[in-house]
């Protein structure tokens, strides 16, 4: 349920611009002379729902559990940003941006934070469920930071290389796919220590 709840705004994203769409090749269907309205541009819309999706978010948690992670608000601040001005200047360049910006930007936190700030992000967030040696939690946030970066790069190989509808298909079918390959490797990677505090419990 986290999982889908996390990825609420890409979900809201792809079905609006699906459903706008038809299955056609749907960025900026009205760029002749006489423009379509933004509304009934399919990936206008699709953008404007997403960043709905992600204000409903941050509502939900906020109203759940009193505070709003910093993640979430920095996911925010950047669909906000990026898809405004995509609807603003009509250009789905910046929305395709935006996961690029946002995974570069979770990089640098974790990469930054043990640098400037002597805290690794990632054991603060996971300390209450796993108990990992110091070098694990060191190396779990490096391995984290450099897998936001590569994300970034892959998701601009996919603006660059793929038409719209590829680039919307790759941002919540291979995005989602190469997270979820990540995830997997880490806990097969981590499975030795969890077993042995089991041991010791």
């Amino acid at each position: 349920m986290k999982v889908l709840f996390d990825l609420f705004p890409v979900i809201v994203f792809f079905g609006v611009y699906k459903f706008l769409g038809h299955g056609n090749d749907s960025c900026l269907v009205g760029t002749s002379a006489h423009q379509l309205p933004w509304m009934q541009e399919p990936i206008l819309m699709a953008t404007a729902a997403a960043i709905a999706a992600t204000l409903v978010q941050v509502g939900w948690v906020k109203f759940r559990h009193g505070k709003v992670d910093a993640m979430l608000w920095m996911s925010f601040a950047i669909i906000t940003l990026f898809g405004g001005a995509t609807l603003y200047f009509r250009s789905p360049v910046f929305i395709q941006w935006k996961p690029t910006i946002l995974y570069w930007t979770f990089a640098a936190v974790l990469g930054g934070a043990p640098l400037f700030t002597k805290r690794n992000p990632i054991r603060s967030m996971l300390e209450s469920q796993l108990h990992l040696p110091s070098h694990v939690w060191n190396n779990l946030n490096a391995a984290y930071a450099l897998f936001f970066l590569c994300l970034g790069f892959a998701n601009l190989a996919a603006m660059h290389w793929l038409s719209c509808n590829g680039w919307v298909d790759f941002k919540v079918y291979g995005l989602t796919a190469l997270l979820f390959a990540f995830v997997i490797a880490q806990s097969v990677m981590l499975a030795k220590y969890l077993e042995t505090d089991k041991e010791h419990n």
